[in-house]
């Protein structure tokens, strides 16, 4: 989590400082600066021994069976749409700034601070899903996307922006990391592997999706249109989230 926080800090930074280095190829430089940096976090990681992971116990239920859950549809609905949208308008944000006239320092910052408010939150995100629950957390986290949204529908100044960032960044935090404990509760220990991998390549296979069409769509039809179209996956998710709630309370009622 820590190690979010400064990669926020570090490399917009880093970006901002070696952009212009090399001219007139602009971020040549910054290129070969992020190659050392990943050079030198392999060199690091090479020492570093870790358990090796149990064999998985066989048995389970079908992986069928898991997924038909509503419970775990709803996390796993959730889950993809924080993802995605938090990457759909985190590509698309720093190219409207430049398409807005703003410059590239600005584009770098707003960076910054959208990677701090996704990792920072992080220290505090458990203990809210544990006294208030994992949907509520969630559902605030899909909010705050929905406000980050309305936030950059209002303009295009460099507030605006920053603000639009910061808003996605708390509302991915919530979202996902609550969508990821809701999964949890949806599989037996046995089943972990499977579940979580299923999991996860619904989510990160979705967000590459949605990073691929952002550019399309911003140099298409703008930004209004990108920040537009994040509110119908956002009121998929709510919907899911309510229903799935309303189902939980009928059931412990009956």
């Amino acid at each position: 989590m820590a190690g979010g926080v400064f990669a926020g800090v570090i490399g917009p930074q880093l970006v901002t400082y070696t952009m212009n280095v090399w001219a007139p190829h602009t971020f040549a430089a910054t290129f070969l600066a992020q190659a050392a940096v990943a050079a030198i976090s392999a060199f690091i990681l090479f020492g570093v021994r870790l358990p090796k992971p149990s064999t998985a116990a066989a048995g389970g239920r079908p992986i069928g069976i898991i997924a038909r859950q509503p419970r775990f549809l709803t996390a796993v609905v959730c889950a993809t749409v924080s993802y995605l949208l938090m990457n759909f308008l985190m590509t698309a944000a720093p190219l409207a700034m430049q398409m807005c006239g703003l410059p590239q320092t600005s584009s770098n910052l707003g960076i910054q601070w959208h990677i701090i408010a996704m990792y920072g939150p992080s220290f505090f995100t458990g203990r809210l899903i544990t006294r208030f629950g994992a949907q509520r957390v969630v559902l605030t986290g899909l909010m705050l996307i929905a406000l980050s949204a309305a936030v950059g529908l209002t303009g295009v100044n460099v507030a605006h922006f920053w603000l639009t960032l910061i808003l996605l960044g708390v509302g991915w935090n919530f979202g996902f990391v609550g969508a990821s404990a809701l999964v949890l509760e949806c599989h037996r220990p046995d089943e972990k592997a499977r579940v979580q991998s299923l999991n996860d390549f619904i989510v990160f296979g979705t967000m590459t999706f949605g990073s691929f069409l952002s550019g399309g769509l911003l140099t298409s039809y703008g930004w209004n249109t990108v920040l537009s179209l994040s509110f119908i996956p956002l009121a998929l998710a709510i919907l899911a989230l309510i229903a799935s709630a309303t189902a939980r309370r009928r059931g412990i009622a009956s």
